[in-house]
Formats: structure tokens, C-alpha cells, sequence
């Protein structure tokens, strides 16, 4: 049974050099596309605040194939060596096509 997951990360805090957001965003879009490479995952898209903005955000929608297959622990890992407080996981129970 697949789960389907969105991932956010963010810098509004201001704790992250404008390099230190970028290599954060990649350790976690990496840790992604191993699951895409090694479990067939599909990434359904990846958002990224405009430059533009006051605030710094990236979120991803993930479809996990496998039940309990689950990257929370290496991206939470991620997230605390880059002094970040969270990342929100979102799983979603229902998808209603409208």
C-alpha cells in the first residue's frame, strides 16, 4: 500500500546562511531521490519559495510504494545538523479528486 507524504523545511528564522539553506535543501531533496532510486518512490513535486520572499521554504509530495517505509528519522537527522528545530511531515489519509 503506498503513503503519500508531504515534506516542508524551512529557514524563516534566519539560522542558515543563504549556502547553509541550499546544502540543507539538497541533503534533503538527495535523501528523497533515494527512495525514488532504490524503493520506486514518486516525487509528485517540489515547491520552493520565490527569492523574492521574506521567508525561506521548500516542500515536497512524496508517494512512499512500500508501507512503513519511512525517512523521517535521516531527515529529522538532517534537519538537527543544521541546527533547524523541524520538518514537517505530513501524511495524507485521503486524496478526494473534486
Amino acid at each position: 500500500m503506498s503513503k503519500t507524504v508531504y515534506i516542508s523545511i524551512g529557514n524563516s528564522d534566519d539560522k542558515l546562511t543563504q549556502s547553509e539553506w541550499a546544502d540543507f535543501q539538497d541533503y534533503v531533496h538527495n535523501i528523497i531521490n533515494d527512495a525514488v532510486v532504490y524503493t520506486d518512490a514518486v516525487v509528485h513535486g517540489r515547491w520552493v519559495s520565490l527569492p523574492t520572499d521574506p521567508w525561506q521554504n521548500a516542500c515536497w509530495c512524496v508517494e512512499y510504494k512500500y508501507e512503513g517505509l519511512s525517512q523521517k528519522d535521516r531527515i529529522a537527522q538532517v534537519a538537527r545538523q543544521f541546527n533547524q528545530d523541524s520538518v514537517a511531515w505530513a501524511e495524507v489519509t485521503e486524496t478526494e479528486f473534486i
